[in-house]
């Protein structure tokens, strides 16, 4: 009986055990990921920390030394106060008051680090106003920026990746998925060549203090979102045509992560990506599937039943007219 039960629904829900182990395989993996990124981090930044705490604490002793008619509590006042306006973009440096943080130009490369959710965090509304507008401009824009960000990767996507990798696979022979995997790769390096070493090597030249790592460094936190915020282009009291600069690199922001997003597309096309991906994913119960298991319950209780008549009759088969089969006639005591 338990031969002729299915083993579909069994080897189903071993399929599914297997992406449920899969999954939280991927959650354990993740969680040591960040730990592991937690631990490098602290390690590596944690002394300089404490070696720029000790400069400063230096630094305001002497400070007081020198200024002795000056109090610990007015400096820490005023320090507070610089600060506090630090945070909103305004400094109280000599060289740094000629930049206006919210004239038109500075203006437009706030509107699009909000709306790119890339957020420096330089530059803040100040007013109580400001700080209502920007969160019903944010809640309009950036659905509004992820439907033009979808429609333009889109028809990106169709002269980039489909017909090119259509094309060398119909005209050569190639397997489809090589193809994909090269035109994936050479379309990374190019993507990284014109987005990356580029303008880097420009922002080396235009930013004074900006040296070819920090240049890098900034393109790859601008371009991937996550926006720290520590270096922030045209920012130099010396910036020559701060407003067209600023024009400019918000022209390479955008056209930049349409960039980025055309890359991760392509790479999720790739059929090795795809079959990654299902290895942590439910799979999805299909309607004929649900036929084809109540069919197969519908077959096996229907053989289990039929069993058990088939026994029930061999047990009644042995007897006929009072007579068991199988008993010899000769050792009933009956018979004489």
């Amino acid at each position: 009986m338990l031969q002729s039960l299915p083993s579909g629904s069994c080897v189903r829900l071993a399929q599914n055990n297997r992406s449920t182990c899969y999954f939280i395989f991927l959650i354990l993996g993740y969680t040591l990921y960040l730990i592991f990124g937690a631990v490098i981090f602290s390690s590596v930044e944690l002394p300089y920390e404490d070696l720029l705490r000790q400069d400063l604490q230096t630094i305001k002793r002497q400070f007081l030394q020198e200024n002795e008619c000056l109090s610990e509590e007015r400096l820490d006042f005023f320090l507070e106060k610089a600060l506090e306006a630090s945070n909103y973009g305004v400094s109280v440096l000599n060289n740094a008051s000629v930049n206006w943080n919210w004239d038109f130009a500075s203006a437009l490369f706030f509107a699009s680090t909000v709306l790119s959710t890339t957020g420096y965090g330089h530059t803040v509304p100040l007013s109580d106003g400001g700080k209502a507008f920007c969160i019903i401009y944010s809640v309009i824009g950036i659905p509004f920026t992820l439907l033009f960000l979808t429609a333009v990767v889109q028809r990106i996507m169709v002269f980039s990746t489909r017909r090119p990798v259509q094309y060398i696979h119909r005209r050569w022979g190639l397997s489809k998925s090589l193809v994909g995997m090269v035109h994936a790769t050479v379309l990374a390096l190019v993507t990284v060549s014109f987005f990356f070493l580029i303008p880097a090597m420009a922002f080396t030249i235009l930013e004074d203090e900006w040296n070819f790592l920090e240049s890098f460094y900034f393109c790859f936190i601008s371009l991937s979102t996550i926006g720290l915020g520590d270096y922030v282009p045209g920012e130099g009291s010396n910036q020559r045509f701060r407003d067209l600069y600023k024009v400019g690199i918000t022209v390479y922001l955008l056209t930049g992560l349409v960039a980025m997003l055309v890359v991760l597309e392509t790479f999720c096309e790739l059929q090795q990506l795809k079959e990654l991906r299902k290895m942590f994913y439910l799979r999805k119960e299909r309607p004929e599937d649900r036929l084809n298991i109540l069919e197969h319950d519908h077959l096996s209780f229907s053989s289990v039943s039929e069993q058990a008549a088939t026994l029930r009759e061999e047990r009644t088969e042995p007897y006929i007219k009072g007579q068991v089969l199988g008993t010899p006639v000769g050792d009933d005591p009956n018979i004489s």
